[in-house]
């Protein structure tokens, strides 16, 4: 599949770049999209939850009442979290939900989810470039010259770039990344992706291992 180079003010520059079928191409596979957006999510939680058990709760040790003749059931402790102000039975506690994956099987989800945005004809090739200064003025051009300033986006860069991620910084539907930062989350949750040569080129060495 071939797709045309663009400049940054969405110009077609005459060029063409051969997209990968081992990348580009592949047939997509749910099962490893969804557990690969299924890990990315968990591992965004901080797992800090935490209820205060009966172990926890400042209160009276001695034993509330009688154990037998009252009628009703024995309690020990005004703790209990059957009682008002007792400690929370089976409550939430600190936890890691991350867990892991196999490489092969990453790597097949983020050549899935980058297939389907070809597909569908959603992913946009432009010459490398870069600003003089970090200034959201110059992100907002750029996104209007593709018609993205309305819309989901997502640049994938090669190597560090810092003066256009800090000029994406402010924008909450924009996000500039690393081609080595991919991940299929990211690929699927934008409308565009909109893709530079030389990371174009470190994607295709990267996945097609």
């Amino acid at each position: 599949m071939e797709v045309a180079v663009l400049d940054i003010t969405g110009k077609d520059t005459g060029r063409k770049v051969e997209l990968s079928n081992d990348v580009f191409g592949v047939e997509p596979n749910d099962h490893a999209i969804y557990l690969d957006v299924k890990q990315y999510l968990a591992n965004q939680r901080q797992g800090t939850h935490k209820s205060k058990e009966r172990a926890e709760i400042v209160g009276s040790t001695r034993k509330i009442k009688k154990q037998k003749g009252t009628g009703t059931a024995r309690a020990g402790s005004i703790k209990s979290g059957v009682f008002r102000g007792g400690g929370r039975m089976f409550g939430p506690r600190p936890r890691n939900y991350s867990f892991k994956l196999n490489k092969n099987l990453k790597r097949l989800a983020r050549k899935s989810a980058l297939s389907i945005q070809a597909n569908d004809n959603n992913l946009v090739v432009v010459e490398d470039f870069n600003f003089d200064s970090p200034k959201t003025k110059n992100f907002v051009n750029v996104l209007k010259s593709f018609e993205l300033d309305t819309k989901k986006s997502l640049f994938v860069l090669d190597g560090e770039n810092s003066n256009v991620y800090l000029s994406s910084r402010n924008l909450k539907n924009s996000k500039v990344i690393n081609s080595s930062e991919i991940n299929t989350y990211g690929v699927l949750n934008a409308n565009k992706i909109v893709m530079t040569e030389s990371a174009l080129e470190g994607i295709n060495s990267h996945l097609s291992k």
